[in-house]
């Protein structure tokens, strides 16, 4: 797709990740006239013929939130995996959802990101409180932006004030180098000085993910497989090559709506680059889970770093009630107590929602299609809920 311009909507950053306001003309395919009130087709479960109470939640997503499909993979105490899935994969096709299908895991990638930054801590070969310039001299300045003032923990953590480039991206989808998207960036003055606040920026992992790779002299995706992937076991994730706008293995189709009255638009494929660090990935439920209980178990981080991960500050306005950030990482409370630990995503066509428990309980859910209003998300957040809690 390099080079090649396709019109679309100025994108801006959301709730959990990323989103374009609109889609290429060029890859969506309207999808008949069909309603939303007509996207409830019967579920089918991996775990049982009678609907439990995962299979309702995932029922009631597809019913409620407008989503053509649901799935869900959930990981018990016991090591056991369940999978769900709900509504239709294909909607030109009326196929049915592939049972832990991939798809576009959106901001989950900066969990990735991290904890590739934070294995460079131990290995000493980056500090947490050394100064980007450190690593990157000289390249992040700008109205407000001095390198030398932000940290990488700022960029982990989201305290460092730089501006989100993805709202100011142009009105074509195609290839984009992480510099061109920091230069996008540093247009706009700073939100406010480095550690005086907090606001998510998908800016900062782009950063962190250029870092990764002056320190490493190796392209971020080959550290993300080598470091994460190969060492956990995920066998269905990786992170798309230049110009590759498809997903590999079997998923549901990701679609767009722009209003109420408008069709949904099938818009699987697309170049995920303008995500990079901060959100290009492509998993499934059941890897995230794998992911994240390898990381709270201590798998890819030594104790320390593991430590430095889950030290967090408060993130409602974006993650909700009593949400708080680390370093690529969010604690979430459970309304059966205790936490839940992971990150969520959003990617054009695709959400994701979940997290681990330091109990050993995992859970992740993915709809296909960005969610739009406090309902459907809160409708998401309960599917998530009652997967870890049931």
């Amino acid at each position: 797709m390099r080079g090649q311009k396709r019109r679309v909507f100025r994108p801006t950053s959301r709730r959990y990740g990323m989103r374009r306001q609109g889609l290429p003309a060029a890859v969506a395919a309207t999808i008949g006239i069909m309603t939303l009130g007509a996207l409830v087709p019967p579920a089918a479960s991996a775990a049982a013929a009678r609907p439990d109470a995962v299979q309702q939640s995932l029922n009631a997503l597809v019913r409620d939130s407008g989503t053509p499909a649901a799935l869900a993979s959930v990981k018990g105490r016991d090591g056991r995996n369940r999978t769900y899935t709900a509504g239709v994969g294909d909607l030109a096709t009326g196929s049915k959802v592939p049972r832990d299908g991939q798809v576009r895991i959106g901001s989950n990638t900066k969990s990735f990101t991290a904890v590739v930054v934070l294995q460079l801590v131990a290995e000493r070969r980056i500090s947490l409180d050394a100064d980007v310039d450190t690593y990157l001299p000289g390249l992040v300045r700008g109205e407000g932006i001095d390198g030398n003032g932000i940290t990488v923990r700022h960029l982990l953590q989201h305290t460092s004030g730089l501006p989100e480039y993805s709202k100011h991206l142009g009105d074509d989808v195609r290839y984009y180098a992480p510099r061109e998207l920091l230069a996008t960036a540093l247009r706009h003055p700073a939100e406010f000085d480095p550690g005086k606040s907090w606001k998510y920026s998908n800016t900062n992992y782009v950063l962190a993910g250029l870092i990764v790779q002056k320190v490493t002299g190796r392209p971020l995706a080959e550290e993300i497989d080598r470091r994460i992937i190969k060492r956990v076991g995920l066998r269905h994730t990786y992170f798309p090559a230049p110009g590759d706008a498809s997903i590999r293995e079997p998923h549901p189709h990701g679609y767009y709506q722009e209003s109420a009255e408008t069709p949904l638009r099938d818009i699987t494929e697309i170049d995920p680059s303008w995500g990079w660090a901060a959100g290009q990935m492509i998993s499934t439920n059941s890897d995230l889970d794998r992911f994240f209980t390898a990381l709270l178990t201590g798998r890819l981080l030594p104790p320390a770093q593991l430590a430095q991960m889950r030290s967090t500050v408060p993130a409602e306005a974006t993650f909700g009630p009593g949400a708080r950030y680390g370093l690529g990482l969010v604690s979430r409370p459970l309304p059966c107590g205790g936490l839940a630990w992971g990150h969520g995503g959003s990617f054009p066509g695709y959400e994701t929602r979940g997290g681990a428990t330091d109990d050993g309980r995992a859970t992740n859910v993915a709809v296909t299609t960005q969610l739009t209003g406090e309902a459907a998300r809160r409708t998401l957040e309960r599917a998530v809920d009652t997967a870890l809690c049931r």
